[in-house]
Formats: structure tokens, sequence, C-alpha cells
């Protein structure tokens, strides 16, 4: 199981850079990027509220849950 992180896609939707991003949303571009590498351990509803404000998103956006075969996790 695993969560994949699409920062990088909306970002891209958007036509932002992530060091944009950083400066709007009031965080260091290395904690921006430890983020989108997926290597961050958590993040802040705050932050994730920034983000999405910033991006016009939702959180689901954001993120994918994969199964251990690396398909996406559906919901019906």
């Amino acid at each position: 199981m695993a969560i994949v992180v699409r920062l990088d896609v909306m970002l891209a939707k958007r036509k932002m850079t992530s060091r944009e991003l950083a400066a709007r949303i009031g965080i260091a571009e290395q904690n921006l990027s430890t983020l989108r590498s997926g290597r961050a351990r958590g993040v802040r509803f705050g932050t994730l509220e920034s983000i999405c404000r910033v991006l016009q998103c939702q959180p689901g956006d954001l993120f994918e849950f994969l199964d251990g075969e690396g398909e996406a996790e559906h919901r019906d």
C-alpha cells in the first residue's frame, strides 16, 4: 500500500513552479520538495488547505492511494 503524491501533476496543470507555490503558501522550498517527492511523513492541515486554496483543487487531487499491486484503489 502506498500514498502517491500528485502535487507535480497539479502544478503542471496550473502552470506554476514549486518555487512560486512555496512562496505563495509561506513554506520553505525544501519542505515543499520533501512533500512533492513523497518523503514527507505527514502534512499539516493548514499547509494542505493553503496548497488547495492556491492551486484551486481538492486534497484528493493531490494524493492517490495505490494498493499492493500498484493499482489505484477506487471506492464505489
